[in-house]
């Protein structure tokens, strides 16, 4: 997915911003706490802070963690999201693994149960906020994410069940004279590969394959400086 394609004003963005500030706020809180006991850095039996023990390894690691949040969520709406979605698989991590150490020597963040489960909670939020609007096999159609993976085209939108019908049909005439256009066309390339074009006809295909190779390069331009190569 191409980021700098994104319509970064699009709403859900600012679900992922706020909602990386908020968690960020709850943690520095739960640090300021951790900090303010004057436990050990890494003593295993911490102080209580909302329900919950740390030491100051975990107080500093709460502060990191929350700054990073917040400075994602400053960046703009891709990285709150990208950001909030690592953090939080982070999170659950932790909260699984430290479950393992809970009572034994290598208990270094000083964890209790009450600390799982809150890992466990707040990463499941911040995946839910990272992912929210943008892992989704039913996004709307002006969603910047959904447009950023090129989601207007027609089968998507099939997929979706919108219409891909002709808001307004084309002119019977000019569908016919389209028709009777490409036919020649056709019939001109097949004598040229048969060896039995007309010079008339030769011109009438060289004339087309010039004007394709311009619009390809056309093409090509627009999308370079889109993309910003």
């Amino acid at each position: 997915m191409n980021v700098s394609r994104l319509d970064t004003r699009h709403p859900v963005f600012w679900v992922h911003r706020l909602g990386a500030v908020a968690v960020a706020l709850i943690l520095w809180a739960f640090a300021a706490l951790g900090f303010a006991s004057g436990t050990g850095f890494l003593t295993v039996h911490g102080a209580h802070a909302l329900g919950m023990t740390g030491n100051g390894l975990l107080s500093t690691i709460s502060v990191v963690v929350g700054a990073i949040l917040v400075g994602a969520a400053l960046r703009g709406g891709p990285a709150a999201s990208t950001t909030c979605a690592v953090i939080g698989g982070l999170f659950v991590l932790s909260g699984l693994l430290n479950l393992i150490v809970l009572d034994g020597p290598y208990n270094f963040l000083a964890f209790t149960l009450p600390n799982i489960a809150f890992s466990l909670v707040v990463g499941i939020i911040l995946l839910f906020v990272g992912l929210y609007g943008r892992a989704s096999g039913g996004l709307p159609a002006d969603n910047p994410y959904r447009r950023a993976r090129g989601g207007s085209n027609a089968m998507t939108r099939v997929w979706h069940g919108e219409s891909v019908a002709q808001e307004a049909p084309e002119d019977p005439d000019a569908a016919a004279r389209h028709l009777a256009e490409i036919t020649e066309l056709a019939d001109a390339e097949h004598a040229m590969a048969e060896g039995e074009a007309t010079p008339e006809q030769e011109r009438e295909v060289l004339a087309d394959a010039a004007e394709r190779s311009s619009r390809r390069r056309t093409l090509a331009w627009r999308r370079a400086e889109r993309d910003g190569w």
